[in-house]
């Protein structure tokens, strides 16, 4: 008799860049990114079984599905709710086996909530895991480790809701040879980055494509990180994208600043249909980046290099965090400064936290400076350790200041529409989108309206800019869709209010210049 599996990526345990909780709001409950992790394990389940996926962010969990074994996996974002799930099944008398990345750091926490624990990557333990369960004699645990990548299976793409999700997800490579101290991805993908073959990259796109989706994520924690291959996957990609005869993928992706050194590298990937990236800036404190080992950011002129990708039409999304031991208090207004001389609309900005088995995390454990363990939740501007320079109220209230000068509706549009000044147009871009994309953009202009009289007048004034540059409207649309969602992000972190963003830092040093002047 053959057996069933339920494969659940649990909603977030609290709104994030990531999440659609805004739109939600508005009636619209879909998802941002297709997740890779479900349609991943599901590729790699023999045929024997029978699987079905449940994406909880915009469809309700089935407790009761006569499903045989529940696989629940997830990030650090999703641990609680991953644990509530466990807790439910196997209160219903279900096997649950849980694993991801927050289950491979994190094991001893997790494992008292599951029947089955799977640390590391699925690829080269799938065989022995769903062969056990098919038997009924599976194991406590299960170890993957570092797969090659030409093993691995197409996701299935066929058991997800893509009539509800916004842009697919493609991974081309996994593992990062940096060692940023506070990053978990070198520890559970591992420092030595494993690529893809091409063909199996191009039947992935196929697969996504023929699903409808015009916007792919490409995955990867670096994907410029080796620039011999970088080039040689962006002209594959490329050719891929020509040949495309119900219109061209636009393509996001993550990526480290050292790429701007390379404009042969930044003009074929704009070329392929790269329209914007995060990127991993941080700070542009340079001992801060020192501390972090973070060596590719220092000794550059960060500004110059996001403008750089500007003038090849790829946008920036700024990942940043203040709180580093090098960071005194004049931090919040350093990082306000440098948002707004980069054009930098949106910034994914965060208070540095330990993860369990980072560097990091290590390091802080042996000066015993900790104060959290693995299963706290994370709450917006604070931290889990005791910082070298600042009180954790310091950093609150430096967090909560930055926040809303960053956001306040004038200073968002000035960065916003210098940032569209600046982006380049690239020949030959495709205006194709999914059925889904004309309703979503519709929403996020409504719902920013809605925010007041500042923000309508912004909505305007940006509308009216990008009129004759595709490619800037499609990256605008994406930084107003963010900037609608931090907007409630932060509200309902209670780190939302308009007056502090007028207000002067209880440790003020009269640094700030007159930024919106021009």
């Amino acid at each position: 008799m053959s057996k069933s599996l339920y494969i659940i990526n649990p909603r977030n345990d609290f709104p994030s860049f990531y999440t659609l909780d805004a739109l939600a709001c508005q009636g619209l409950q879909i998802q941002h990114y297709g997740d890779l992790a479900i349609t991943t394990i599901a590729g790699l389940v023999p045929p024997e079984f029978s699987v079905s996926l449940c994406e909880e962010s915009v469809s309700p969990v089935d407790l009761d599905t006569p499903c045989d074994f529940i696989l629940i996996t997830g990030k650090a974002g999703q641990n609680y709710r991953m644990l509530r799930l466990a807790r439910q099944f196997r209160k219903r008398g279900k096997v649950v086996i849980l694993g991801g990345p927050f289950v491979s750091l994190n094991p001893e926490f997790l494992r008292p909530y599951c029947d089955v624990l799977v640390r590391g990557e699925l690829e080269n333990v799938a065989q022995e895991l769903f062969s056990d369960l098919s038997c009924s004699t599976w194991k406590d645990e299960y170890f993957g480790d570092k797969p090659d990548l030409a093993n691995t299976m197409v996701p299935r793409w066929d058991l997800y809701p893509n009539d509800r999700t916004i842009m697919a997800a493609v991974q081309t490579s996994r593992g990062c040879p940096f060692q940023c101290e506070f990053c978990d991805v070198i520890v559970f993908l591992g420092r030595k980055q494993r690529h893809k073959p091409i063909s199996l990259i191009h039947r992935e796109l196929d697969c996504v494509y023929k699903h409808g989706y015009r916007h792919v994520f490409l995955a990867d924690d670096n994907l410029t990180v080796y620039r011999k291959h970088a080039k040689e996957l962006a002209v594959a990609i490329r050719e891929w994208n020509e040949h495309r005869s119900a219109g061209k993928v636009k393509f996001s992706t993550q990526m480290s600043i050292d790429s701007a050194r390379d404009d042969e590298l930044l003009e074929l990937w704009s070329r392929a249909g790269l329209t914007h990236s995060f990127v991993g800036i941080e700070t542009p404190n340079e001992d801060s980046l020192l501390e972090t080992k973070k060596k590719q950011n220092v000794g550059v002129d960060l500004v110059a290099q996001i403008e750089k990708m500007y003038a090849h039409g790829i946008g920036v999304l700024a990942g940043m965090i203040v709180g580093f031991d090098s960071d005194g208090l004049d931090i919040f207004e350093r990082q306000y400064e440098f948002a707004m001389a980069a054009s930098l609309p949106i910034l994914s900005l965060n208070a540095l936290v330990a993860s369990p088995g980072t560097p990091l995390f290590e390091r802080l454990k042996k000066q015993g400076r900790l104060q959290l363990d693995s299963g706290t939740k994370y709450i917006l501007g604070r931290t889990n350790f005791v910082l070298a320079q600042m009180s954790s109220e310091e950093l609150e209230i430096g967090f909560k200041w930055l926040v809303n000068k960053l956001y306040e509706p004038k200073a968002f549009e000035h960065r916003l529409l210098h940032f569209i000044d600046k982006l380049e147009p690239v020949p030959g871009v495709d205006t194709s989108t999914s059925d889904l994309q004309p309703r979503v953009d519709a929403l996020i202009l409504a719902g920013i309206r809605e925010l007041g009289i500042a923000e309508a007048a912004m909505i305007e004034k940006v509308c009216s800019r990008i009129e004759n540059n595709p490619r800037a409207s499609h990256v605008t649309m994406e930084w107003l869709r963010l900037y609608q969602q931090v907007r409630f992000m932060y509200k309902q972190g209670g780190v939302w209010d308009p007056e502090v963003a007028n207000a002067e830092l209880p440790f003020q040093n009269s640094r700030m210049p007159a930024v919106l002047a021009s």
